[in-house]
């Protein structure tokens, strides 16, 4: 049993202050900027797909190796984040933190300046593959690095608060992104969106990393990682090996959990906006209206579940913020069809119970030890996305074969599976 100095237990209660707010709004406010980055592509893969590829390929062909590259991201995550967190374990936080923008943020402002496959062929889709691979290496060491940066800088007690408020500025870059392709849809024409617009929004990308970039500057390395430096306590071998020998329950638990918060967000908030258009028959503006309130839900959820974590505990906030999620999505997609006027109440709704993404963190931030928390945490999450967040989309696609309700019968087995781990968590989480 581990003890704690009287020292470090008033650390552990004391409450937020004016630092920690700093660090918390600097930390989401960079994080939104970056996931912004990752995200913008999915707006204009249409567009992209018809500038970047051969114009004799049938459409589908095009849109179906347009996703490919926008999946490709979610496949390098496993491998930057296994990376990052390594050196992050070792040399510190801060030091990859800053990493990870200028691996999107670059990759990213490029994307805006390629050549299309009207001027350089074939080396068009190739070389937005290479960049597209960057992008996710990145966010994929900038996800998990965030959570435990700002976790190491919090009181024990506010852990749940810190994580959901820095997964609520990166769900407000989803928001960014969809605002800025609205504006972009709205301010051009077709043609001038083929010509020149679609690049504006990945431009601006870049600028907003050398933001998030400007921004860190004045991030300080985290009290946990120093004191470990100071005392000469870092992982003694490959952090990695540590996790999968010493903590494989762990790493199975922040799996499971990640499988519900990707079901949550793949589901509800990106696979369901053309759904609403191409089988319920809603336009475009009003879908994206409700999206948009959706991830405003989702954003305010995800800091209302770390803070019911901090109050209540894991397992109880992750129960009930997987069961809210299994029922919204149940009348979400169950009533829509017959009650199409609700749309909007009824997508809040389901925004908010994705909130519950808010309070995975917090069980994985205490499921590993400091000295090789970053690696784990990482792993987990990343391996789970990539796994999960690729399979998703075919999953339901082909559940939707057989009903109209594989979106709901989708998210509410996933969510009990969810339930079913938080009720596998110990009653009191390792400070």
């Amino acid at each position: 049993m581990q003890t704690v100095s009287p020292s470090a237990a008033l650390a552990a209660q004391r409450p937020l202050g004016r630092s920690d707010y700093k660090t918390l709004a600097l930390a989401a406010l960079g994080g939104a900027l970056e996931f912004y980055d990752f995200i913008i592509f999915v707006f204009f893969a249409t567009v992209i797909g018809q500038l970047f590829f051969p114009p004799e390929i049938p459409d589908w062909l095009r849109q179906l190796q347009t996703f490919g590259i926008f999946a490709a991201g979610y496949l390098a995550r496993p491998l930057g984040g296994i990376i990052m967190a390594h050196f992050g374990d070792l040399l510190g936080r801060k030091r990859m933190f800053a990493l990870s923008i200028l691996l999107m943020s670059v990759p990213t402002l490029l994307m805006g300046l390629l050549p299309t496959y009207a001027s350089i062929g074939l080396a068009a889709p190739i070389a937005l593959l290479a960049l597209r691979i960057l992008q996710g290496a990145a966010v994929g060491g900038e996800v998990p690095g965030a959570w435990v940066f700002v976790a190491e800088h919090v009181p024990a007690k506010r852990i749940g608060y810190a994580c959901g408020t820095l997964t609520a500025g990166l769900t407000a870059g989803i928001l960014l992104g969809s605002l800025v392709a609205t504006a972009a849809n709205s301010l051009f024409t077709p043609a001038q969106l083929h010509d020149y617009g679609w690049r504006i929004p990945f431009l601006l990308g870049g600028i907003f990393g050398i933001c998030s970039m400007y921004l860190r500057r004045w991030l300080e390395e985290t009290p946990v990682f120093a004191e470990m430096k100071q005392k000469k306590a870092l992982a003694a071998e490959l952090p990695l090996k540590t996790v999968l020998r010493e903590h494989r329950l762990a790493v199975l638990q922040s799996m499971l959990l990640t499988w519900m918060l990707s079901a949550g967000i793949v589901v509800v908030i990106l696979l369901t906006p053309p759904l609403l258009q191409k089988s319920l028959g809603f336009d475009a503006v009003t879908t994206l209206q409700a999206n948009s309130l959706a991830i405003v839900f989702l954003t305010m959820g995800c800091v209302l579940a770390g803070t019911l974590a901090d109050r209540f505990g894991a397992r109880r906030a992750m129960f009930g913020g997987g069961l809210l999620l299994a029922l919204s999505s149940a009348l979400f997609y169950g009533l829509l069809p017959s009650h199409p006027d609700r749309l909007l109440p009824l997508y809040a709704l389901a925004g908010l119970s994705v909130g519950v993404a808010g309070a995975v963190p917090y069980v994985m931030i205490r499921a590993f030890p400091p000295a090789v928390r970053f690696s784990g945490l990482s792993f987990s999450y990343n391996m789970a996305y990539a796994i999960f967040g690729g399979l998703t989309p075919i999953l339901v696609s082909l559940l939707a074969k057989a009903t109209p309700l594989a979106p709901a019968y989708y998210v509410a087995a996933v969510a009990l599976i969810g339930m079913l781990t938080a009720l596998s968590l110990p009653r009191q989480a390792r400070a």
